[in-house]
């Protein structure tokens, strides 16, 4: 009852606002555009993202400033609920917000390190971050080195893991941001226990839990496919947290000689005797681990509509959304098929 109570007012809004997500059956309708300007016409006359598609004349919709607005969108969202929210609700909402802050620091870096002009500009965002964030948008997007960029972030909790980080010979944009990564997944494991119920603990573990798994699973993966690190480098890497990926399991796919072995590994762990885990074409790895989230997600909101599974469960879905758009808009760029764009953004194609 208490749940029901606490929770019907921003249930209620959480519902109207998914009915307004893009379904499988517009993506395949966006997916036989044929130019940039009619995907961003299409766009604009969804209510999702009407507004944040008016007054486009004279706008070069390059992939940056069409970016700039999806993420716009996706900070409107998180606002509407933040403002609906009650104090409890806030401070999950407060704790998801390190996500969004590592993101954009994840674009600065790639700047910074580039000695690129940004393709986004930041300033846009502002407003909203100054709601809930302590990092000057304005300063780190004009940063013009590493060193810069780390300096301007002083007095934040990135500071001292960064400055610590720029002490080692080399580091690269692959050693910044996985950085970035484990300190926001070791704060969420961490905090979570202490605004939270046991109840709503249990739903975030559940969703985080098997996140974390799957993406220690992907860079162990991605660790052999494509950089071909030894097992102590790839151990240096991964989550130092455990859910269904037990420590001998983890310990057998990083130790696999093969990507044969590691996925002969993989299919004896609790996801690889999923359904819908089928490893069989290993190029699917990543799809398949999205589509494992994906119904995690899904489930945890549909069995406890009244809980902080709701707010968790739609910020995931939005997310995911923008994804799938930048990646239709940007395949009709290229002159992807219909049917190969579809294949990137709808489950079972």
């Amino acid at each position: 009852m208490g749940g029901l109570l606490s929770y019907s007012g921003i249930t209620t809004k959480v519902r109207a606002m998914e009915s307004h997500l893009i379904t499988d059956r517009q993506f395949g309708e966006m997916s036989t555009l044929e130019s940039v300007s009619d995907a961003v016409e299409y766009l604009r006359r969804l209510p999702a993202y009407g507004m944040i598609f008016s007054n486009l004349e004279g706008v070069e919709l390059h992939r940056g400033a069409i970016e700039q607005r999806l993420i716009l969108s996706q900070y409107q969202d998180f606002a509407k609920l933040y403002r609906f929210a009650n104090l409890s609700q806030r401070k999950f909402l407060d704790l998801y917000f390190m996500h969004y802050e590592i993101d954009i620091l994840k674009k600065c870096f790639r700047n910074a390190l580039g000695h690129q002009k940004p393709e986004i500009d930041l300033s846009v965002f502002q407003d909203f971050f100054e709601k809930h964030s302590k990092l000057d948008l304005i300063r780190l997007s004009s940063s013009g080195s590493v060193q810069e960029f780390i300096s301007n972030l002083d007095g934040s909790i990135y500071y001292d893991l960064l400055t610590h980080l720029d002490d080692v010979e080399h580091p690269s944009l692959f050693d910044y941001e996985i950085h970035l990564d484990l300190l926001y997944f070791k704060t969420i494991w961490k905090v979570k226990g202490k605004y939270l119920s046991r109840k709503e603990q249990k739903l975030l573990t559940d969703c985080f839990g098997s996140k974390l798994d799957l993406l220690n699973i992907q860079w162990i993966y991605r660790s052999k496919k494509y950089y071909n690190l030894q097992p102590a480098d790839i151990y240096a890497l991964l989550i130092p947290i455990e859910f269904h990926l037990k420590k001998e399991q983890i310990t057998k796919l990083v130790e696999a000689g093969t990507l044969d072995e590691f996925f002969h590994a993989l299919q004896t762990t609790y996801y690889g005797r999923l359904e819908n885990m089928d490893s069989s074409d290993n190029t699917e790895l990543e799809m398949l681990a999205e589509e494992v989230l994906g119904k995690i997600y899904s489930a945890t909101s549909r069995k406890n509509p009244y809980s902080i599974a709701t707010l968790n469960s739609y910020l995931y879905f939005k997310e995911e959304e923008i994804q799938k758009i930048i990646t239709v808009i940007e395949s009709i760029r290229y002159g992807v098929s219909p049917d190969e764009i579809l294949s990137y953004v709808v489950k079972n194609q």
